[in-house]
């Protein structure tokens, strides 16, 4: 009786339901990998005791947890955006750097500001940077030219190249001739840190973006007018919906919000535009996005489980001695139990 009771409060409560799903995944997962670790001779409950230790119940490592959430959130959102249309926004990587190069370019150009005026100014070019790379395909597809998928794809592999020129070029620091970035930012261009962390105000931009997804998309026409153009793309160009405005537009949101993954990342966290500004997180907001639905909750809820899975990747090489790639093992086994007939179809719903 209780039992049932307990299902139908789960079936009352949506969130509670969408919880339950995605710690079932976590679930399914840890003891799947338990198996992989014993067949590498090693102890699984040590290493997720030693997991939960330096990651969750250490205040530094809640920290970094939520130093990973950051970007990996704007970066899902980033794709949720442009799949409402049914568009695949493969391109978050490339977003995210050139978000990086134009905040980085405000800063060290505009530095005589005050930082009621410069914070804003990064602020907004590298949301508008982001916006720009994915606009291009954006007009492309709108165009019928050219599919998103593979332009934003494609366009992955020049946004590094042109921060490279830069940080190789007219942007290198004479401090650091060994391993090549750009100056430093001024004190001006800096997110603010919070509680002597890397914690930074680029968090709250974070939760607020997610916030403002779920608010567009379920409270507004806006997100009508989205959610019909994905369910049927003809009709709503019947219905007098401009579609190839949308198309554009939400690609160039989706972009910009990967730029903000971007300038958090060089103003918040490394106060320089390096080569090693992302370590994937464009890729990775991708995955979680698509595993999660679209749906704000599922993707923070996968974002916390993909930061947790990171910082275990570390954890695990010091306490284990295994491989970093250990990581890949752990995301490879979400994708099988999510793409799983017997799970995924029930999760979609």
């Amino acid at each position: 009786m209780s039992a049932e009771r307990s299902i139908q409060g789960c079936r009352s409560f949506p969130v509670l339901r969408l919880s339950a799903r995605y710690a079932g995944v976590a679930a399914i997962v840890l003891v799947v990998f338990a198996g992989v670790l014993l067949l590498a001779g090693k102890d699984p409950i040590k290493a997720y005791a030693d997991t939960f230790r330096y990651s969750l119940a250490n205040f530094y490592g809640f920290s970094e947890l939520l130093v990973r959430m950051t970007p990996l959130i704007l970066t899902a959102v980033a794709v949720a955006i442009p799949s409402r249309l049914g568009l695949i926004n493969v391109g978050g990587e490339g977003q995210l750097f050139m978000g990086a190069w134009a905040a980085t370019a405000a800063a060290l150009l505009l530095p005589w500001l005050p930082v009621w005026i410069l914070l804003p100014v990064v602020t907004v070019l590298g949301f508008a940077g982001g916006a720009f790379w994915a606009a291009i395909p954006g007009i492309l597809r709108a165009r019928k030219l050219v599919n998103e998928t593979i332009a934003t794809l494609l366009l992955n592999y020049v946004a590094p190249l042109i921060v490279s020129y830069f940080i190789f070029g007219p942007w290198r620091s004479a401090e650091s001739s060994a391993y090549p970035q750009s100056p430093a930012f001024p004190e001006a261009a800096r997110l603010p840190s919070l509680f002597n962390t890397r914690i930074n105000f680029g968090l709250f931009i974070a939760l607020t973006v997610l916030l403002a997804y779920w608010f567009l998309m379920e409270k507004t026409r806006w997100g009508v007018d989205m959610r019909s153009i994905g369910g049927n793309a003809e009709a709503a160009q019947r219905l007098g919906i401009p579609v190839a405005t949308y198309v554009v537009v939400a690609l160039a949101i989706g972009g910009g919000i990967a730029g903000l993954a971007g300038m958090e990342e060089v103003s918040g966290i490394h106060h320089h535009l390096t080569q090693g500004l992302s370590p994937g997180y464009g890729f990775t907001g991708f995955l979680i996005a698509w595993l999660a639905g679209g749906r704000p909750l599922g993707m923070l809820l996968m974002t916390f489980l993909f930061a947790v899975l990171i910082s275990a990747g570390d954890i695990l090489q010091i306490s284990q001695g295994l491989p970093y790639s250990v990581v890949n093992i752990l995301l490879a086994m979400i994708l099988f139990v999510v793409l799983n007939r017997n799970f995924g179809g029930r999760w979609s719903k």
